[in-house]
């Protein structure tokens, strides 16, 4: 393919995943959170496996790019549906203790 058809799909891939983001429930979001962040698992043993078959200088460095990217996306992923699962727990009052 040319570098047009390429660029073509790449804007329309944003579109569209902008659309289907922008649509999921609130509810949703927690539990598609954590499936994306199961495919970053995945997309960064991939990262790892590339780069470990790097055979010249500029392939070791855009696989440990993409190492790099991949660990910090799921790691995000993480904390963020960790702080959106804390919305859910219920705050405990705290004790009143009565003075003697």
């Amino acid at each position: 393919m040319d570098g047009v058809a390429l660029l073509t799909i790449f804007v329309l891939s944003i579109f569209v995943g902008f659309e289907v983001v922008s649509k999921v429930s609130t509810i949703l979001h927690t539990p598609l959170m954590s499936g994306a962040n199961a495919i970053h698992g995945v997309i960064l043993v991939g990262a790892i496996i590339v780069t470990g078959h790097a055979d010249t200088d500029a392939e070791l460095w855009l696989g440990l790019i993409a190492v790099v990217m991949a660990t910090v996306n799921m790691v995000g992923g993480f904390v963020v549906t960790d702080r959106m699962l804390q919305m859910f727990r219920t705050r405990q009052s705290p004790v009143k203790r009565s003075d003697p």
